[in-house]
């Protein structure tokens, strides 16, 4: 399996955090040399280990945004 180089180019916020010490974070990274996109996963105190998670474009950030505003909790 090939290495992923990443690089956290702004850390936005932080969502949780485990009993671990691991957070949930949202931060603007370029993965393999390319164009920065919006990532929320889990992340170690070091930010050397990660966790699944999932990554966005603007556009599918901004439809994320819609949605959770449109909800009623």
């Amino acid at each position: 399996m090939a290495d992923i180089k990443f690089e956290i180019k702004e850390t936005l916020g932080e969502l949780s955090e485990s009993s671990k010490g691991w957070k949930k974070e949202l931060n603007l990274i370029s993965w393999n040399d390319k164009e920065p996109k919006f990532d929320i996963r889990d992340w170690d105190g070091e930010h050397k280990k990660m966790g699944k998670g999932i990554t966005l474009s603007v556009e599918e950030l901004k439809k994320l945004r819609d949605l959770l505003n449109d909800m009623e909790l």
